[in-house]
């Protein structure tokens, strides 16, 4: 199996394939993504996670905020499995998908940990880490602000924000409110779509 043009080992898939199975049966009760992608569900979620991994192929310490369905926290737990090392701590406050990630992670053996808090809390509480993720959680400006515990210059962890069609428009509205190193990673999934990858926050001047 590939997924992104990228080699998947057979125990990899089987974990994917067994989360697929479960997202599809949790999300007949609770809404996990919008249900009009569910039909497109490898593609459109699992396969557009996966390139978060795949831009960081090591063991490292990873924090997902606003988890959700477990895209892409999960799905890099996932992959960490294989290597055996490596850690998610996935952000969630919503209880029902915070128990579903639980079971996620739970039944692919996947490398993570469900933390049920607020992002807020998780600036706090949780320890310093090596990547951070973020998909479908705020626009770029709100989620520097929560990133900015993490991703501050100095702290050497690089964040990796998927970002729509208006990404442009939103990297524009950081300006003069935020300073980063910036590279710009063009989908492979959906060619209107980037992962913006993040480094050396600091806050403008305007800010």
């Amino acid at each position: 199996m590939e997924l992104n043009g990228v080699r998947v080992s057979r125990e990899t898939q089987a974990r994917l394939q067994h989360f697929a199975e479960l997202f599809q049966k949790w999300a007949r009760s609770i809404n996990l993504v919008a249900p009009s992608t569910l039909p497109d569900l490898w593609q459109r979620h699992i396969a557009d996670s996966a390139q978060i991994f795949q831009l960081r192929p090591a063991p490292v310490t990873w924090i997902d905020l606003g988890s959700g369905g477990g895209f892409p926290g999960v799905i890099t737990a996932i992959f960490l499995a294989e290597l055996g090392s490596g850690w998610v701590h996935l952000v969630e406050s919503n209880r029902k998908k915070a128990a579903f990630l639980r079971q996620a992670l739970s039944e692919t053996g996947a490398r993570g940990s469900v933390e049920a808090m607020r992002i807020e809390e998780a600036q706090l509480q949780l320890p310093a880490c090596d990547a951070l993720s973020a998909r479908a959680v705020a626009e770029l400006d709100l989620l520097l602000e929560y990133s900015e515990p993490w991703l501050s210059a100095g702290n050497n962890a690089t964040g990796y924000f998927h970002k729509g069609r208006d990404y442009a428009s939103e990297i524009e509205k950081t300006r003069g409110r935020w300073d980063f190193d910036l590279v710009e990673h063009r989908s492979v999934v959906d060619a209107d779509s980037v992962v913006l990858e993040i480094r050396n926050l600091r806050r403008g001047s305007q800010s």
